[in-house]
């Protein structure tokens, strides 16, 4: 009710516990906070805030055009409500490594468990697309190098992005990753693998966790979780699946309403009064509300 129990350091335990344990985390994607509280509910180990549902989420391609204003909001307002881990992308960390600095901070204000910095340069691109400029590995290393420094809370997970595959190949996509490791990087994000073969070539070059993006009609083969889990991966995320679900259901309602003048066929299909109210926790609300009208008071005069 109102806020999760938990506190932004006892996600943030549970998140690196879990990077720990050898276990596949997954993380889908939320772009509101009752699609988090509806994750949290579906039993699933944490919340991925995409940076791309984000830009679409308010109309924007995704070119680098949020702000670390905008991400943080909104990543504040889905960890509020949530008592998993929320681990979110930001991007190139807005700005040049002071600005990756201050972006951690910010995000550890937030309340988040963790973020990912890539290495691209700006405006970046989806990591699917074609057209991205690579940063130079030693920019990329002093961007990670000040947000592991400028990290307060040693829970906070920083993850490591290389947007490298589809530019140079796999072999520089593993060199990244060592030095990503060395730099400090808690987790390490290679974005657009082909394959569970380039999967395990990476696993047995890094000792440090990685987490692999199932992504729809991107570059990279959706693989189950069993393979996901068979090859040592430690998080999955599926940033954008539950954002085109629901903008394609909101397209077809909208045909459907215009060709037939009422809503009437789709009311079998939606969410029910009952089960929204159950997700917002509603008699929780009533409770609390019904206990402190009991509650008498005096006044001193």
């Amino acid at each position: 009710m109102l806020h999760s129990r938990h506190t932004p350091q006892d996600k943030r335990r549970a998140l690196r516990d879990g990077l720990a344990g050898g276990e596949l985390l997954r993380l889908p994607g939320a772009f509101s906070p009752l699609v988090a509280r509806a994750v949290e509910q579906a039993g699933f180990d944490g919340v991925y805030v995409s940076g791309a549902v984000l830009s679409a989420d308010l109309a924007l391609p995704d070119i680098g055009l949020t702000t670390l204003t905008e991400v943080a909001g909104r990543s504040q307002a889905i960890a509020r409500v949530t008592e998993l881990p929320t681990l979110v992308d930001a991007d190139t960390g807005f700005g040049e490594p002071m600005n990756a600095a201050r972006t951690i901070q910010v995000l550890e204000d937030a309340g988040v468990a963790g973020c990912h910095l890539e290495d691209q340069v700006n405006p970046k691109r989806c990591g699917h697309l074609d057209g991205k400029t690579i940063s130079p590995l030693p920019d990329m290393l002093r961007r990670l190098r000040a947000a592991v420094d400028a990290r307060r809370d040693p829970g906070f997970v920083i993850c490591a992005r290389t947007d490298v595959r589809t530019t140079e190949g796999l072999g520089a996509t593993i060199e990244r990753a060592k030095a990503f490791a060395d730099a400090g990087a808690d987790l390490i994000f290679p974005e657009a693998l082909a394959n569970a073969a380039e999967f395990e070539a990476l696993r047995k070059a890094v000792d440090v966790p990685l987490l692999a993006n199932m992504t729809e009609f991107g570059q990279s083969t959706l693989l189950t979780t069993t393979t996901l889990r068979d090859l040592g991966v430690n998080v999955v995320i599926y940033p954008v699946t539950l954002f085109r679900l629901a903008m394609g259901t909101v397209t077809e309602a909208l045909r459907a309403i215009d060709a037939d003048g009422t809503q009437a066929k789709l009311v079998d299909r939606m969410q029910t009064r009952g089960e929204l109210y159950d997700l917002l926790d509603y008699s929780g609300y009533a409770s609390f509300d019904a206990g402190v009208l009991t509650h008498g008071y005096r006044e001193d005069r």
